[in-house]
């Protein structure tokens, strides 16, 4: 009888312990269900009023919020890791200290809206909807990758999203163009189309405002400026660095873009501006990138170590979003590093997959040029080459 008690102690005991001491922390704490906070008043051009200067975030938005950030931030860096090994080649850029913008922008519009960026377009790509394993995969070409391995970093798409495109300033132009599709269907969608503050001074880039404010099309121009284009700072490279300006006839906003919460509204607004048949609008957004301007770029050369350590000091997007979220009892410290932990795992898994995938064969490297059209070829590097391509 003492033994059949001591054992069944001993199950209820080892029940017990199974269950996560952080779990049981998280489960007792009382979270607040959300919480307003006060964001950065945005700068405006030609408009009265603007974004409001404060918001609510939910505990269930805030903890979405992080885990993307997150999820960005490990990727980016496990991306630097891949290509050092040489697991990734070619151009690589990357968007770590960037993530507020990926997330924010995606926080204020449908997921039936459109975005098309530049080639640092990583971050979106995740947060358009492609997971992890296929963003890697893409970068290292294999054929899990979103574009079956055969796109790379620069040239990624899902639903609703265009890319990565590898000519500089080359998707302000289709950005308008996805904006007039838009328009022409009626489905009350809009366009976000980014560039850098290095490609705002294309030429293609006033073309593309031109026509959109003259069919005003529902097309938001969104400037990251993260201060350096390339090698060069912003300063010494543009006239006038009020990007939000730009548009001239067009009117703008300069945004704070290392604060998710500033950024969610800003493109909320803008969004909301381009719906009501007002035609385009430009959004600049204040952000900073922690690596170069490629990996060939040590990114150290024209601006200083102290410089970057000074931004992550003060301005990370990562840990500005986790003290408000603490300070404001809408999650715990304890929460935060249970999902570090879960989004560690999720990027290693996805890096095991990358590393051990089946590259593309080669005599699928003229498919998919088109979505539906017949099979026909396609000629290789000489004449007697050819490759069948299929939708």
């Amino acid at each position: 009888m003492k033994k059949m008690l001591t054992a069944a102690v001993s199950r209820v005991w080892s029940g017990v312990a199974q269950k996560p001491v952080s779990r049981v922390l998280v489960a007792s704490c009382n979270f607040s269900k959300d919480a307003t906070f006060e964001i950065k008043k945005c700068d405006l051009y030609r408009l009265e009023e603007g974004p409001p200067d404060t918001t609510v975030l939910t505990r269930e938005d805030g903890l979405k919020y992080y885990r993307m950030m997150q999820t960005i931030r490990r990727m980016e860096l496990k991306a630097d890791q891949l290509y050092k090994q040489k697991f990734i080649r070619g151009f690589c850029h990357l968007c770590d200290g960037q993530e507020a913008c990926c997330v924010g922008l995606e926080a204020g519009i449908n997921p039936t809206d459109h975005v098309i960026t530049s080639y640092r377009a990583h971050g979106l790509c995740y947060t358009r909807g492609l997971s992890v394993r296929s963003i890697l995969a893409e970068l290292t070409g294999r054929r899990g990758g979103c574009a079956k391995g055969k796109g790379g970093s620069m040239h990624m798409y899902a639903k609703h999203f265009y890319g990565g495109n590898g000519i500089v300033g080359a998707q302000g132009p289709l950005g308008a163009g996805i904006a007039l599709a838009c328009k022409y269907k009626g489905k009350n969608e809009v366009c976000l189309t980014l560039y850098g503050d290095g490609a705002a001074n294309q030429g293609q880039i006033a073309e593309a405002y031109n026509m959109a404010a003259l069919w005003k099309l529902p097309c938001v121009f969104i400037c990251e400026n993260n201060l350096y284009g390339m090698g060069t700072s912003a300063e010494r490279a543009a006239a006038s660095t009020d990007y939000y300006k730009r548009g001239n006839f067009i009117p703008g906003l300069r945004v704070d873009g290392m604060d998710v919460l500033c950024v969610r509204e800003a493109t909320r607004f803008a969004a909301d501006y381009c719906r009501s048949e007002k035609g385009p609008i430009v959004m600049e957004l204040l952000t900073y990138r922690y690596h170069g301007h490629s990996m060939s770029d040590p990114g150290v050369s024209y601006r200083t170590r102290q410089e970057i350590q000074n931004v992550r000091s003060k301005s990370d997007p990562i840990m500005l979003l986790k003290n408000r979220m603490v300070d404001s009892k809408l999650a715990t410290i304890e929460e935060f590093k249970e999902i570090d932990v879960e989004v560690r795992k999720e990027i290693d898994d996805a890096v095991h997959f990358a590393t051990t995938d089946p590259e593309p064969v080669l005599e699928e490297l003229g498919h998919h040029i088109y979505c539906d059209n017949p099979p026909f070829e396609v000629r290789g590097t000489s004449q007697w080459i050819k490759f069948k391509s299929l939708p």
